[in-house]
């Protein structure tokens, strides 16, 4: 079956790096879109950055643009988020999630409006970012 797994997470400065990743099994990771996304308890899921497995564009939200990078090794079934610069505000818990064959475009796939058509999450690793 499908199945996402998190793991990179972990205490961090400000100003620090992380690189999450997001290991893949039970399809074919080509044919999907991969998406990272934060949440709060209590508040809405962010959507992050997404990208294609077929051809590697992406999409990727202004509020990070700058500090936050995706991208995937098919060979190894895997998606990461390399986020630089992190604040406090990043503490979070992160989460990938899979958006099956016949998702409308990117930019879709990482709007709060889909959220609700992404069958596919992993666990979550949590992000604390210290001062």
């Amino acid at each position: 079956q499908v199945q996402l797994a998190e793991s990179g997470g972990g205490l961090v400065q400000t100003g620090g790096s992380l690189r999450l990743s997001c290991a893949t099994s039970g399809f074919t990771l080509d044919y999907y879109a991969i998406g990272w996304f934060r949440q709060v308890p209590g508040k809405e899921r962010e959507g992050l950055s997404c990208i294609s497995g077929s051809d590697g564009s992406t999409s990727t939200d202004d509020s990070v643009k700058d500090r936050f990078s995706i991208s995937t090794d098919n060979a190894k079934r895997t998606v990461y988020l390399q986020m630089n610069n992190l604040k406090v505000e990043d503490t979070d818990v992160y989460y990938c999630a899979a958006a099956r064959p016949g998702y409308p475009n990117l930019i879709s796939v990482c709007s709060s409006w889909y959220l609700g058509n992404l069958e596919y999450w992993g666990q979550g690793t949590p992000v604390n970012v210290s001062s």
